[in-house]
């Protein structure tokens, strides 16, 4: 019996083609809603699963009697039941690595939007309220020289911090993390603890994955702790922040400004004031958004079904578990 492969994020030509040389693909790029009938459907008769973006459920995973693998088209994977994947002998993988420098790129351009307010004075261009050298009112802060404190200290934490420290000589601190002695050696961080860092950064970035521990890891209590100067960015996960406790901070005005492109409701509400709010640089979720890293994750997640489907040992498991099924 020929295995078959439920894709429901787009796939190019090629990677497609890869997938059909020896599997059967049903193929449903435009799926948005893991109750989509076409998609239990071709659940029903799946072996693997390529895709992003949908919580598969242990409910869904019952429709699913003959999951082995799934290759998730992202480097995070909370929206997947590790531990039940695991108990149920289905291999998950992800893409770390290939989205590193793209989304450090983003974090860093965060940054530096939010830093000099640069969206509000795009605007002010593009309304054709420029009419003369803008006074002290519109003026924003320097980023170089300042301390860059990251919450979270892994492959995408490391490429923002690099970024500041190599490149605009900023004094980098991190928490949530385990001793980094290399990064420390190579950027002259030094560890923290999360209260000391929010209360010493210039700029807090956050990239901690989601998981039950850091839920809402950052709340009311931890923005009291900020500089009133203080700038926010999260590049990790909305549920991260407690949204409506950034919220009335940024009302309150510690912290000063704020750059996000993750948010607890995505797409992002239009009743939320974050949309509104002059202090905020909302971005819509596009950390890995460039052609090249999308195409490059895609691939990444191709190779990771075809060999969890061959019973070869994938790129990047996120799990460990026996063979697959016959």
């Amino acid at each position: 019996m020929t295995k078959r492969i439920l894709v429901y994020r787009p796939l190019n030509e090629d990677q497609l083609a890869r997938l059909e040389r020896d599997f059967r693909v049903d193929y449903l790029p435009k799926i948005d809603s893991a109750e989509d009938p076409a998609f239990l459907d071709a659940l029903v008769n799946a072996h693997g699963l390529v895709g992003a973006s949908l919580p598969i459920t242990p409910a869904l995973l019952d429709r699913a009697p003959n999951l082995e693998a799934i290759a998730s088209i992202s480097v995070g994977y909370d929206n997947y039941p590790v531990d039940e994947l695991t108990r149920r002998g289905i291999l998950l993988c992800n893409t770390p690595d290939v989205l590193t420098e793209t989304t450090a790129d983003t974090g860093f351009l965060l940054i530096m939007c939010a830093a000099r307010r640069a969206i509000e004075l795009a605007g002010m261009v593009q309304r054709g309220e420029w009419h003369e050298s803008i006074g002290k009112e519109w003026f924003g802060t320097d980023v170089h020289g300042k301390t860059l404190g990251m919450v979270g200290f892994g492959r995408i934490g490391a490429a923002i911090a690099r970024r500041g420290a190599l490149g605009f000589g900023m004094r980098v601190l991190y928490s949530n993390a385990s001793p980094k002695p290399e990064l420390e050696a190579e950027l002259g961080a030094q560890h923290r603890e999360l209260d000391a860092l929010l209360a010493e950064a210039d700029i807090v970035c956050v990239t901690v994955p989601l998981n039950a521990d850091t839920h809402h890891l950052i709340g009311a209590r931890e923005f009291a702790l900020m500089k009133p100067s203080a700038i926010f960015v999260n590049v990790a996960r909305g549920k991260v922040v407690d949204e409506a406790a950034l919220i009335e901070a940024l009302r309150a005005g510690t912290p000063h400004a704020a750059g996000l492109d993750v948010f607890e409701r995505e797409p992002l509400p239009e009743t939320s004031p974050l949309r509104h709010m002059p202090n905020v640089v909302a971005l819509p979720h596009i950390g890995s958004a460039t052609h090249e890293t999308r195409t490059a994750m895609a691939d990444r997640a191709v190779a990771n079904i075809l060999a969890a489907l061959n019973g070869e040992q994938p790129p990047s498991p996120v799990n460990e578990v026996g063979p697959t099924h016959s």
